[in-house]
């Protein structure tokens, strides 16, 4: 088995993944890879650290960084995570069991949880992970699968699309993963990774992260088939206590942007009801 993890600057978060990622309890072997992806900080420093393979990776991008990782990984069971995801001791155990329990299988996939999040991001990712887990039992159909947490075989992998940004990892892979075989959801094994990139609040993960950066850009880069296509900024650690002031300005200004959005379509709903009375 071989755990690849794509990495840019990312040395304040790779020791905890690591950490954890080395006190598994799987028995068998298996391979950690860090994919120092251009970092200026002291990221491969850490990895090496820590005794992992360290692979540079000098095209920009998260996916061209995981097909390396996956091009070189020895392990007949590839397992994608990120540099700033913490793992729990059984998780590489859960989906060995998990692919033995179903030989047909091409990948399992898992959900993940948001450690310290702010409060709109603690109830939206189990729903939406919840909703995932029942399409699979009622369909065997999965919509949606984390980067973060998602396991395939390497023997016939169809790999990732390198000319693709963000969502490659995920929306691209999922739609070559189905062609190939089975994708399995195991609801019963998470990871926890940073909500350091929902730090804006709930509007501008909506409007920006989410519709400008992972969207748009996946979308247009599929069709321009430019892999420099709104790419999304980096994200790096930011002092604490600003970024609870930030979460606490973005919360405010979220739940008033929702109340006047309900207010605003309950008024417009009763102005037929005041013009005909």
């Amino acid at each position: 088995m071989s755990v690849v993890i794509p990495a840019f600057n990312e040395a304040d978060y790779l020791a905890d993944a690591l950490t954890s990622l080395q006190a598994q309890d799987f028995t068998g072997p298996y391979e950690v890879i860090v994919v120092d992806n251009n970092s200026t900080d002291a990221t491969a420093e850490v990895a090496a650290s820590f005794g992992v393979r360290v692979l540079r990776e000098p095209q920009p991008g998260v996916c061209a960084a995981r097909q390396r990782g996956t091009k070189e990984a020895s392990g007949e069971i590839v397992v994608s995570t990120d540099a700033d995801t913490r793992h729990p001791r059984d998780w590489l155990s859960r989906i060995d069991a998990t692919f033995r329990a179903h030989p047909d299988a091409v990948a399992v996939a898992g959900p993940c949880r948001y450690a310290e999040p702010p409060w709109w991001l603690a109830t939206f990712p189990p729903l939406w992970f919840a909703a995932v887990a029942g399409a699979h039992r009622a369909f065997g159909h999965i919509f949606y699968l984390t980067a973060t947490n998602v396991a395939f075989r390497r023997d016939g992998f169809p790999g990732y699309d390198t000319t693709l940004t963000q969502g490659g990892d995920e929306v691209d892979l999922l739609r070559r993963l189905r062609r190939w075989g089975p994708v399995v959801w195991d609801a019963s094994n998470p990871v926890h990774t940073s909500s350091r990139r929902m730090d804006q609040g709930l509007p501008y993960t909506l409007l920006v992260s989410f519709g400008y950066h992972y969207a748009s850009a996946y979308l247009l880069s599929r069709l321009s088939r430019d892999s420099e296509v709104r790419v999304a900024p980096a994200i790096r650690r930011q002092d604490e206590p600003l970024v609870r002031q930030r979460r606490q300005r973005w919360g405010a200004g979220s739940v008033v942007l929702l109340t006047g959005l309900v207010a605003l379509a309950w008024g417009r709903a009763r102005s037929p009801l005041r013009s005909q009375a």
